[in-house]
């Protein structure tokens, strides 16, 4: 599949962005300035970029925690994630939460829950819909490795499966469920086996190359749009560092770290818009410059945001009465 060369840049762009928001993130965590945890996505950003990057306007996501990169290609601004992070009324949730549960239904990204995979049955409610009204949308959802052994998982997949609705399915295989590894999880050798049990077209990528997770994503799409039902795609790839920032990962061998370290992402891309004379050096670093930018903009914007007023917070809980 030919990617435009403005694509490709984009791409590396959303790594880059993800990658340095997160990294802020993490530091005002330490420095006690965000309550609860931290979760991120360092080493496995690939995924939601590419995934989320080869949707179009219409379709919808139903994310799951370490989907940031998903966040910002679909529209929500890094002033309002850091904003929703330090508990501001000009973040995503207005102040009512500082973590990973966002969603915005006006840019397509359905609110993300804690648990594992509770969005996957979302999703093909979404896709079902599609269906029904004859529209050509696509509903995109994700979880982790742990997150494919609970039973909405199986429930989703199968009714995707039985009524051929429009939904890609990604799994982020990134070797553990908390501190669970893979094969104290299941017995099969790759989570793809979980979809083809419910005659599930499967394919597995390299969970640490944009390009082939946005290449594959974008078949999967072409395919759901036409009338050919879901697709599960696992995304190979290895979390660098605990569950959340709160957690050492001591439980990880360190040999694995060091063999994935290699294999970063944003390292892979730069290497691919280099050696294909899509990008020089000088370009990388006005990238990584501009990103840098953003979040002392974003950062700032969110220390100077008010917070909430009191009465706010039951606004925006019920349906309000016609």
């Amino acid at each position: 599949m030919d990617i435009a060369s403005k694509d490709l840049l984009q791409l590396y762009y959303y790594l880059k962005l993800t990658r340095h928001l997160e990294g802020r993130v993490t530091t005002l965590y330490r420095q006690g300035k965000i309550l609860g945890g931290a979760w991120t996505s360092y080493g496995t950003e690939a995924i939601s970029v590419g995934y989320s990057y080869a949707l179009e306007k219409d379709d919808v996501i139903a994310p799951y925690f370490r989907d940031m990169g998903a966040y910002l290609v679909r529209g929500i601004t890094p002033k309002r994630i850091m904003a929703h992070y330090l508990g501001k009324k000009t973040g995503v949730t207005g102040g009512k939460e500082g973590n990973v549960h966002v969603g915005d239904i006006k840019l397509g990204i359905f609110g993300y829950p804690s648990h594992l995979a509770d969005n996957l049955p979302v999703a093909v409610g979404a896709a079902l819909a599609f269906k029904i009204r004859g529209e050509k949308r696509v509903a995109a959802a994700t979880t982790g490795d742990g997150g494919t052994s609970r039973g909405d998982f199986h429930e989703a997949l199968n009714m995707a499966s039985v009524f051929k609705v429009p939904a890609v399915f990604f799994c982020n295989n990134n070797k553990y469920a908390y501190s669970t590894p893979l094969t104290r999880q299941m017995a099969i050798k790759n989570v793809v086996e979980r979809a083809l049990a419910y005659a599930i077209p499967a394919e597995i990528v390299d969970g640490n190359d944009v390009v082939a997770v946005y290449t594959a994503a974008k078949k999967a799409y072409a395919r759901a749009r036409e009338g050919g039902g879901p697709t599960f795609i696992e995304c190979k790839t290895m979390r660098m560092h605990g569950h959340s920032e709160h957690d050492s990962a001591k439980y990880v061998p360190k040999e694995l770290l060091e063999e994935w370290k290699k294999k970063d992402p944003i390292i892979n891309m730069e290497k691919y818009l280099l050696n294909n004379k899509i990008a020089n050096q000088p370009g990388l670093d006005e990238v990584d410059k501009r990103v840098k930018q953003e979040l002392v903009d974003a950062e700032e914007f969110a220390e100077k945001s008010p917070y909430p007023e009191g009465k706010e917070a039951i606004e925006g809980l019920y349906a309000t009465p016609l």
